[in-house]
């Protein structure tokens, strides 16, 4: 564990003070799921991402497939977005631009890798697995706006409640004003209990700028963060739920901001193609001195 290099990169933004910090180990070789834990939890980041060599069969360009695991300081995910992002861009710098090919615990996750003007930046674009999308009981979003302290009629009416997944799963409330979004207190133990057992991987709160243009929050309380800066797999699962729900067109490019109010302002592009169920998810990242 020792000698594992833990890289740290920031997501979806090129400014190191912005976006969403993951830790990218490129060789996690020999480490095993007590050291990957280990090593997340004293980085202190949402997510971690480990990489080791690619699965039998995978596929993808030689040198450019990996199997990747992913660790939050308290327990393993099995997808995440923007440590996806962060790890593309890291492999960016060290074998150029091109198409990478990762295994994760959810499924097989490719993402393109672009240079960004003459500056030696990158951008990576993720393509999530199969996304789908499901009702939320009454029950279950009763106790998701007390444990937020959200009245009911602080929801956006034109954004049903619903738990959506590409990777992992997250449940998509609307907020009915950026006001609302800004005032975020929640009960941080009453809302894990409730993520945990609905198997949430954070709760997407978004407010609808522009017909293509959204603020967005993620409480992230099961990860042991109050809320996370910028979520990848959160914006694939919106992209999905906007889509589903006749939202948004079939072919559609949604600008996504996030961490605004954490001061760690971030920029999420999600693009739906007709035909194609799959959401792609794209930010640009930076090595974080």
């Amino acid at each position: 564990m020792n000698r594992a290099e833990v890289l740290r990169y920031t997501a979806f933004s090129r400014d190191p003070e912005g976006g969403n910090p993951a830790g990218v180990v490129l060789d996690a070789a020999g480490l095993d799921e007590g050291a990957m834990l280990e090593i997340a939890a004293g980085l202190g980041y949402s997510e971690t991402a480990f990489l080791t060599d690619p699965p039998e069969g995978l596929g993808g360009l030689p040198g450019r497939a990996f199997t990747v695991r992913y660790f939050s300081p308290k327990a393993e995910v099995p997808f995440c977005g923007h440590a996806t992002v962060a790890t593309a861009v890291a492999l960016g710098e060290r074998i150029g631009a091109g198409e990478l090919l990762f295994a994760t615990r959810a499924g097989t996750v490719p993402v393109s890798v672009t240079a960004e003007g003459g500056g030696g930046g990158f951008r990576a674009v993720l393509t999530s697995v199969e996304p789908h999308v499901e009702e939320v009981g009454p029950a279950d979003l009763a106790e998701a706006l007390a444990a937020l302290a959200w009245p009911e009629a602080d929801l956006d009416p034109a954004f049903p409640p619903r738990i959506a997944y590409a990777g992992a799963r997250h449940l998509v409330l609307g907020a009915a004003t950026r006001a609302r979004l800004a005032d975020l207190a929640y009960d941080f133990a009453r809302l894990e209990a409730l993520m945990r057992r609905l198997d949430l991987t954070t709760v997407q709160l978004v407010y609808r700028e522009a017909p293509t243009v959204f603020h967005v929050r993620d409480p992230f309380p099961v990860g042991g963060a109050v809320e996370d800066p910028a979520t990848g797999a959160a914006a694939a699962a919106f992209g999905a739920y906007a889509r589903e729900l006749g939202l948004v067109p079939a072919d559609a490019v949604l600008t996504l901001h996030q961490g605004e109010d954490m001061g760690r302002p971030g920029e999420l592009t999600v693009e739906l193609r007709a035909g194609d169920p799959r959401v792609r998810v794209g930010g640009e990242g930076v090595r974080i001195a």
